[in-house]
Protein backbone atom coordinates (compact mmCIF):
# COMPACT_ATOMS: atom_id res chain seq x y z
CA UNK A 1 0.00 0.00 0.00
CA UNK A 2 2.56 2.70 1.01
CA UNK A 3 4.56 1.84 -2.16
CA UNK A 4 1.35 3.03 -4.03
CA UNK A 5 0.52 5.72 -2.87
CA UNK A 6 4.66 6.42 -2.88
CA UNK A 7 4.51 6.05 -6.69
CA UNK A 8 0.81 7.89 -6.80
CA UNK A 9 2.89 10.81 -5.00
CA UNK A 10 5.59 10.76 -7.20
CA UNK A 11 3.96 10.77 -10.58
CA UNK A 12 1.59 13.74 -9.05
CA UNK A 13 4.85 15.56 -8.27
CA UNK A 14 6.32 15.10 -11.71
CA UNK A 15 3.54 15.84 -13.48
CA UNK A 16 2.96 19.33 -11.37
CA UNK A 17 6.83 19.79 -11.88
CA UNK A 18 6.26 19.60 -15.54
CA UNK A 19 2.95 22.14 -15.43
CA UNK A 20 5.25 25.03 -13.75
CA UNK A 21 8.75 24.30 -15.83
CA UNK A 22 5.93 25.05 -18.93
CA UNK A 23 4.69 28.21 -17.06
CA UNK A 24 8.06 28.92 -16.95
CA UNK A 25 9.11 28.44 -20.27
CA UNK A 26 6.54 30.44 -21.20
CA UNK A 27 7.43 33.61 -19.38
CA UNK A 28 10.90 33.17 -20.61
CA UNK A 29 9.59 33.20 -24.36
CA UNK A 30 7.19 36.17 -23.61
CA UNK A 31 10.12 38.49 -21.95
CA UNK A 32 12.24 37.53 -24.67
CA UNK A 33 9.41 38.84 -27.17
CA UNK A 34 9.05 41.78 -24.92
CA UNK A 35 5.37 41.05 -23.22
CA UNK A 36 4.32 39.81 -20.20
CA UNK A 37 3.09 36.36 -20.89
CA UNK A 38 0.31 34.42 -19.61
CA UNK A 39 -1.14 36.16 -16.84
CA UNK A 40 -5.27 36.14 -17.12
CA UNK A 41 -5.47 33.05 -15.02
CA UNK A 42 -4.96 33.47 -11.33
CA UNK A 43 -2.22 35.59 -9.72
CA UNK A 44 0.71 36.57 -12.39
CA UNK A 45 -0.49 33.43 -14.49
CA UNK A 46 0.59 30.59 -12.16
CA UNK A 47 -2.79 28.87 -12.58
CA UNK A 48 -2.07 28.92 -16.33
CA UNK A 49 -0.59 25.34 -16.46
CA UNK A 50 -3.96 24.14 -15.15
CA UNK A 51 -6.08 26.29 -17.27
CA UNK A 52 -4.22 24.46 -19.92
CA UNK A 53 -4.64 20.92 -18.95
CA UNK A 54 -8.46 21.60 -18.24
CA UNK A 55 -8.55 22.81 -21.97
CA UNK A 56 -6.67 19.26 -23.32
CA UNK A 57 -8.92 16.97 -20.92
CA UNK A 58 -12.14 19.00 -22.37
CA UNK A 59 -10.98 18.50 -26.33
CA UNK A 60 -13.02 15.55 -28.35
CA UNK A 61 -10.92 13.10 -30.26
CA UNK A 62 -10.86 13.71 -34.12
CA UNK A 63 -12.07 10.48 -35.17
CA UNK A 64 -14.73 9.02 -38.10
CA UNK A 65 -16.55 6.80 -38.37
CA UNK A 66 -16.08 2.83 -39.46
CA UNK A 67 -18.93 3.19 -41.87
CA UNK A 68 -17.67 6.29 -43.59
CA UNK A 69 -14.25 4.11 -43.85
CA UNK A 70 -15.59 1.12 -45.82
CA UNK A 71 -17.46 3.70 -48.29
CA UNK A 72 -14.26 5.47 -49.10
CA UNK A 73 -12.25 2.24 -49.80
CA UNK A 74 -14.79 1.20 -51.64
CA UNK A 75 -14.64 4.65 -54.04
CA UNK A 76 -11.61 4.20 -54.50
CA UNK A 77 -11.29 0.50 -55.59
CA UNK A 78 -14.02 1.17 -57.35
CA UNK A 79 -12.25 4.47 -59.16
CA UNK A 80 -9.04 2.21 -59.78
CA UNK A 81 -11.87 -0.71 -61.30
CA UNK A 82 -13.65 1.72 -63.43
CA UNK A 83 -9.96 2.94 -65.07
CA UNK A 84 -8.91 -0.62 -65.43
CA UNK A 85 -12.20 -1.47 -67.25
CA UNK A 86 -11.48 1.56 -69.45
CA UNK A 87 -8.11 0.19 -71.15
CA UNK A 88 -9.35 -2.26 -73.79
CA UNK A 89 -11.42 1.17 -75.07
CA UNK A 90 -8.01 3.28 -75.35
CA UNK A 91 -6.69 2.93 -79.25
CA UNK A 92 -3.70 1.78 -78.27
CA UNK A 93 -3.83 -1.25 -80.77
CA UNK A 94 -4.58 -1.68 -84.04
CA UNK A 95 -8.08 -2.70 -83.35
CA UNK A 96 -9.51 -0.91 -80.60
CA UNK A 97 -13.09 -2.22 -79.06
CA UNK A 98 -14.64 1.69 -80.17
CA UNK A 99 -12.89 4.44 -82.39
CA UNK A 100 -13.61 6.97 -79.88
CA UNK A 101 -11.12 9.95 -80.21
CA UNK A 102 -11.47 11.23 -76.99
CA UNK A 103 -10.49 7.46 -75.56
CA UNK A 104 -7.42 9.44 -74.06
CA UNK A 105 -9.28 12.33 -72.61
CA UNK A 106 -11.68 10.03 -70.89
CA UNK A 107 -9.03 7.68 -69.31
CA UNK A 108 -7.41 10.77 -67.86
CA UNK A 109 -10.47 11.96 -66.21
CA UNK A 110 -11.55 8.63 -64.81
CA UNK A 111 -7.98 8.14 -63.36
CA UNK A 112 -8.35 11.61 -61.77
CA UNK A 113 -11.20 10.21 -59.88
CA UNK A 114 -8.92 8.69 -56.57
CA UNK A 115 -8.47 13.23 -55.60
CA UNK A 116 -12.16 12.92 -54.39
CA UNK A 117 -11.21 9.92 -52.43
CA UNK A 118 -8.55 12.38 -50.77
CA UNK A 119 -10.98 14.89 -50.34
CA UNK A 120 -13.90 12.51 -48.66
CA UNK A 121 -11.39 11.00 -46.64
CA UNK A 122 -10.72 14.41 -44.82
CA UNK A 123 -14.06 15.30 -44.62
CA UNK A 124 -14.84 12.11 -43.19
CA UNK A 125 -12.65 13.02 -40.24
CA UNK A 126 -15.12 15.94 -38.70
CA UNK A 127 -12.00 17.74 -38.33
CA UNK A 128 -11.47 21.09 -40.44
CA UNK A 129 -8.11 21.06 -40.13
CA UNK A 130 -8.10 17.39 -41.89
CA UNK A 131 -10.39 19.29 -44.30
CA UNK A 132 -8.42 21.71 -45.29
CA UNK A 133 -5.21 19.83 -45.80
CA UNK A 134 -7.37 17.55 -48.07
CA UNK A 135 -8.46 20.43 -50.04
Amino acid sequence: MIFILNFFFMAASILINVAFYTILERKNLSYIQTRKGPNKVGFHGILQPFSDAMKLFNKNIASFSIYTFYILLYFSLLSLFIVHLIIPIISFFKYPLSDNKQSILFFLILSSMNVYFILLTGWSTNSKYCYLGSI
